[in-house]
């Protein structure tokens, strides 16, 4: 084999290795530790997260506070929401608005009205509000519309 090819054969292997090592701000491998549902559910109370959020299939009712936009959390969906989503959403919750926001409603073109909590939460705190949250989620069945051909 002739060294040119060698070299090619070389930079493509190594292009191929580098395509394959992940962005070092990429969140692969970021677990949280085990959280608790129930105290997950008081966590959620006591930050007053009911202000704003209710959430599918549970009695929580929501707080008077005069704001009329009700996101609802949980639910079913037709994709998968991920333990990574609910953490962003409630670390970042700028990084998208959830459903149910008018255009109107939201301060600026990135920024959510999502309070930040994170220097009021702990990590236990969070780790706890995720797993409640994430038991209220259900992937909804998907049924296809039955094909009925014409003859």
């Amino acid at each position: 084999m002739c060294k040119q090819t060698q070299m090619l054969m070389l930079a493509c292997l190594m292009g191929a290795m580098m395509g394959c090592t992940p962005d070092p701000k990429s969140g692969e491998g970021f677990t949280l530790p085990e959280g608790n549902a129930d105290q997950g559910k008081t966590t959620f109370l006591e930050l007053q997260c009911n202000a704003c959020h209710s959430i599918a299939g549970t009695d929580i009712e929501r707080l008077a506070n005069g704001e009329t936009t009700d996101v609802v959390l949980g639910g079913e969906r037709g994709y998968v929401v991920t333990y990574g989503e609910l953490v962003t959403s409630i670390i970042n919750p700028s990084h998208r608005f959830a459903l149910g926001y008018q255009a109107d409603e939201i301060k600026s073109e990135d920024e959510s009205k999502m309070r930040v909590y994170n220097d009021q939460m702990t990590v236990t705190q969070l780790s706890d509000l995720v797993t409640f949250l994430q038991q209220h989620y259900e992937l909804k069945t998907y049924h296809p519309t039955p094909y009925v051909p014409y003859y």
